[in-house]
């Protein structure tokens, strides 16, 4: 699930940036407005890729939520502080 979401956020960021370089390139010599029109459609498009890219899937570990396997569980509750490997 990390792949698609990496994938996704660089196509968006891939279509941000076309965008934007069009928009200045030669969509400018057509209409000004129009290249405008692109460059805010482009401001928008970073935010909500960072949004998708960040997003936690149904299958991605919450940082409080147990995994079921007891040995990565005690693994994440040392990490995280809950947990010291002398208290056992």
């Amino acid at each position: 699930m990390y792949a698609r979401r990496r994938r996704i956020y660089f196509v968006l960021m891939g279509v941000c940036l076309f965008l934007f370089v069009s928009a200045w390139s030669f969509v400018r010599l057509l209409s000004v407005e129009a290249a405008v029109a692109l460059c805010v459609v482009a401001m928008v498009i970073p935010p909500v890729a960072a949004v998708v890219a960040n997003r936690r899937g149904p299958e991605d570990r919450w940082w409080d939520a147990p995994s079921g396997d007891p040995k990565s569980d005690e693994w994440w509750e040392e990490l995280d502080g809950k947990r010291r490997p002398h208290d056992e």
